[in-house]
């Protein structure tokens, strides 16, 4: 729910969204956090002109509802005696007056401010509703893109209203578990080194954020997906799409295309082995030396052959030295430099499949991909020893 919070010496006004569940002491430690008034050990609260005491109980068991404003302040020297403890007076709690020491005429809450209160509480309580956000997402293709790029689980699901609420709503609870967390664990001990780490990373975090901002609005075009360099070639009279490398040691190509070229006939098996670089490739073997037409001219080089590659053809760093080949990205071209011949590198439309790469294998988990990548050396290294012996 949303609650207003005001100062009672000050103008300022404060919107929290906050859990019905939220005991007193935690809402108190969260204001002070908001105020910037960490360590006020008297803070007080009024609500509808009655002081809130008992710490122990949730916003909901001491009557406050959503959109309710609370007025809050330090606690008048003699007004009020221990909240935990009756009153050496022997009076009841009750009979002690709500507003002693504090000048209510002197509270002022800006109409204008209230306004954008009421605003502002209305877009947060929308801001609840899933079917609203869906809809914002589709609306707006640029917040649809920022949508992909900062959630993609969200995004993954927007045409799906059903799936997309059940996300939405499991994204809202884990948020609001991890700011319950933080308010228990500021509410222990601000000064404990575990909380005052939570901190520091919050900090950092808003550091890194403001980073993004600026990013974004100065020099937007770093958040666009870049694609890589491709041309076209032909391989014994069948066009291909080759991937243009220079980190690619040597020049590369899959079985299916070396069998579609018909290549195969010119492999030596006696090549075989595991290429390890971003991950893990069976080769096959090697063509010693085929031909690769680039535009007009034909150019030797020697293939190795992979058995799960995804990219027909990789051209890499043997092939571009030996043709003195230069990557030219403002022509955005690749010069040969042994016949000076150019060819344009393909458009975004123009490129194969295994161009456009799931971010799911992009962002897969350390852990799986060293543990794929551990199985596939170990059984590489049976094998080895199971051909040496044979």
């Amino acid at each position: 729910m949303l609650i207003t919070v005001t100062c009672a010496s000050t103008d300022v006004v404060y919107s929290l969204e906050v859990s019905p569940e939220i005991e007193l002491e935690n809402f108190k430690v969260l204001v002070q956090v908001e105020s910037g008034s960490i360590g006020m050990t008297d803070m007080v609260f009024f609500h509808n002109g009655k002081l809130l005491i008992e710490d122990k109980k949730s916003l909901a068991e001491l009557g406050v509802q959503n959109n309710d404003v609370l007025l809050f302040g330090p606690l008048p020297h003699g007004s009020i005696t221990n909240a935990s403890s009756p009153p050496r007076t022997g009076r009841p709690v009750s009979s002690v007056h709500a507003g002693a020491g504090i000048d209510w005429g002197s509270v002022h809450v800006p109409s204008t401010s209230h306004t954008r209160t009421q605003q502002h509480s209305r877009q947060r309580i929308d801001s609840n509703n899933p079917e609203v956000i869906r809809t914002m997402f589709l609306s707006d293709p640029h917040q649809m893109s920022l949508l992909k790029e900062r959630n993609p689980r969200l995004a993954e699901v927007i045409n799906s209203p059903i799936d997309f609420e059940k996300v939405f709503e499991e994204q809202r609870v884990e948020r609001l578990q991890i700011e319950r967390e933080r308010i228990q664990l500021l509410a222990a001990d601000p000064f404990d080194p575990e909380a005052q780490a939570k901190i520091a990373e919050e900090i950092r975090m808003e550091t890194v954020n403001q980073n993004m901002h600026t990013a974004m609005e100065h020099a937007p075009e770093v958040f666009a997906e870049v694609y890589m360099l491709y041309i076209n070639v032909l391989i014994n009279g069948h066009q291909v799409k080759a991937f243009v490398d220079s980190g690619a040691q040597m020049t590369i190509m899959s079985k299916s295309c070396a069998e579609r070229c018909n290549f195969m006939r010119l492999v030596d098996h006696r090549w075989q082995g595991m290429a390890i670089g971003v991950g893990q490739q069976k080769i096959i073997g090697r063509i010693h030396m085929g031909q690769i037409q680039i535009e007009k001219d034909f150019l030797s080089t020697s293939f190795t052959i992979l058995e799960n590659q995804p990219m027909d053809v990789l051209l890499g760093l043997d092939m571009l030295k030996r043709h003195q080949c230069c990557i030219d990205l403002k022509k955005n071209a690749l010069i040969i430099g042994t016949t000076n011949t150019e060819t344009r590198f393909l458009n975004e439309s123009e490129l194969p499949d295994c161009a456009r790469l799931n971010r799911k294998r992009v962002h897969q988990s350390t852990e799986s991909f060293q543990e794929e990548e551990d199985r596939l050396l170990a059984e590489a290294l049976i094998k080895s020893q199971s051909d040496a012996k044979s």
